[in-house]
């Protein structure tokens, strides 16, 4: 296979043969915004032939460095050279144009179009003043063929699993001629033989083939596993470059961080007593009517984290927020410490504490302060409202100040808008307040989804140590390396069912992965 068959429609990419052994070169990017420096004077080269690996933490400038190689953001200052010549980038199209393709970690798919019509969006041939819908179908099946996606390209994108989805995001490149194909946290969605098949396909086909990849990943193990080099930007400035053999994890995230990070939590064996969640023959409807919770059962100890792994989009969503009183149940109950309550307010009066998946949505109102975050839900209630709810704004921003400095939220403003901090710091800010609380019960969805090294490790100590101050703990995370290193029993949920449960040290990445696509039931 040579380079040259990668391109079905883009002329540029047509090239036989490279100019220079870089893909992509970088001098001396600097991006300014009115009060960030994002990028700072970054330089970096991606071989042909090579997956190159971008690390760092939220907010290190990685995205912002990417849009700019991808033509979304115009530099301040410095150059970019796409096979060692000289280019400038006014907007995406200018960088596809010079055979570079990005697949963003949300998808950007129409559902219910067919993938040949998702593939060919903008870029449709035409035939007679209309499209060639069947020489569009000839070219996206050809490729399809190419590279053994096992895609139909007559099937609808709803109806597709997630895995394939991507395959899909990613066919859309290959179809405009893409030697360079950028991935943005590719495998926050796939179970792990999808991640195989995706490492298979950008490593032993696509720049085998002579292309390049740049892989940004937050997963360390995924990155050593695929990239054959690995740059680290931290504080918007390249720190380093190494080759990917002979890195560990830890060396990874000492240069991100900039300082040791312990990736294992320590944890003590559970102790669990007294249940206290019951969830019992629970059964949730979607707006068409169709069960995406069916019939499920469990319980959590206090002194046990239980985790629920699975695919997203098989229930674990509302099933969450029918615990924690957001969503209304079709038929079964919950007994929390053996009582039943229903709302909100009824259920957080019950002891439960909320971590939200979506921190954004349900989690910070981002137009208000840091203090004003810190008592969502209780701004009503003593001691933050006196006589008439009129509202402690000594204690409140005692409280603020308390609560940043014992979780070490930065920086240390009170007043700073919730939708100004790092992804890492307004995690932390929800996962403070919800712990002073002093729940019974603690329902974690998704806590460190899109949170840098250093606040991962900070908020799994911080879930430990509420399971050893006799907390039950309910862990619902898209990231098996997350349920792996912090639960003592896990469940794994497929089509709105438990498909399986197994304990912690039974565990294995394989193991889940077949349960969380129903290969197995246990």
């Amino acid at each position: 296979m040579t380079t040259s068959s990668l391109a079905p429609v883009a002329e540029p990419a047509a090239a036989a043969a490279h100019r220079s052994p870089n893909a992509l070169e970088l001098h001396g990017i600097t991006k300014r915004f009115p009060l960030v420096l994002a990028n700072d004077n970054i330089s970096l080269e991606v071989r042909w032939g090579s997956v190159h690996a971008l690390c760092g933490e939220n907010g290190a400038g990685k995205s912002t460095l990417m849009k700019i190689v991808y033509g979304a953001q115009p530099p301040t200052s410095g150059s970019i050279l796409v096979d060692g010549q000289p280019v400038t980038f006014h907007d995406p199209s200018d960088a596809i144009a010079q055979g570079i393709g990005m697949v963003f970690q949300h998808f950007m798919l129409v559902q219910p179009l067919t993938v040949t019509e998702n593939v060919i969006l903008g870029s449709e041939p035409t035939r007679g003043g209309g499209i060639d819908y069947a020489l569009a179908r000839k070219k996206v099946t050809e490729l399809i063929k190419q590279f053994n996606f096992g895609l139909d390209p007559d099937a609808r994108i709803e109806d597709l699993p997630v895995g394939q989805q991507q395959k899909v995001e990613i066919l859309k490149t290959l179809y405009r001629g893409a030697r360079i194909l950028i991935l943005d946290e590719p495998t926050a969605v796939l179970t792990p033989s999808e991640t195989d098949e995706l490492f298979d396909f950008l490593k032993n086909q696509y720049a085998a083939a002579g292309n390049a990849v740049i892989f940004i990943s937050h997963k360390l193990h995924e990155v050593l596993h695929i990239s054959d080099t690995i740059s680290v930007i931290r504080d918007g400035k390249m720190i380093g470059t190494i080759p990917a053999e002979g890195a560990t994890t830890e060396t990874l995230a000492n240069m991100m961080v900039g300082r040791e990070v312990t990736l294992r939590v320590n944890k003590q064996p559970a102790r669990p007593t007294e249940v206290v969640l019951d969830v019992q023959n629970l059964v949730i409807h979607n707006e068409h009517g169709k069960p995406v919770v069916d019939r499920v059962s469990m319980q959590v100890r206090a002194g046990e984290i239980v985790g629920i792994a699975g695919v997203e989009g098989n229930g674990q969503s509302q099933l969450v927020e029918a615990i924690t009183g957001l969503r209304r149940v079709q038929s079964g109950q919950i007994l929390y410490a053996g009582k039943q309550a229903h709302g909100v307010r009824a259920v957080s009066a019950a002891g439960v504490s909320h971590v939200p998946e979506d921190r954004n949505e349900r989690g910070l109102v981002p137009e208000m302060t840091t203090a004003e975050n810190f008592i969502l839900g209780e701004q009503d209630l003593p001691p933050f409202a006196g006589a008439l709810g009129v509202l402690r704004l000594g204690v409140i921003e005692e409280n603020a100040r308390a609560l940043s400095e014992a979780y070490d939220v930065r920086p240390r403003s009170t007043t700073l808008l919730a939708k100004s901090y790092s992804g890492g710091n307004a995690q932390k800010i929800i996962v403070a307040r919800e712990m002073r609380k002093n729940p019974r019960i603690l329902v974690a969805a998704q806590p460190t989804r899109g949170v840098d090294i250093g606040a991962v490790e900070f908020i799994h100590a911080q879930i430990v140590a509420a399971r050893d101050k006799g907390l039950a703990v309910l862990l619902v995370s898209a990231d098996l390396g997350e349920i792996m290193n912090l639960a003592d029993r896990i469940l794994v949920m497929y089509e709105g069912q438990i498909v399986g449960e197994v304990t912690a040290d039974q565990a294995t990445e394989t193991g889940l992965g077949l349960l969380m696509t129903g290969s197995v039931r246990g």
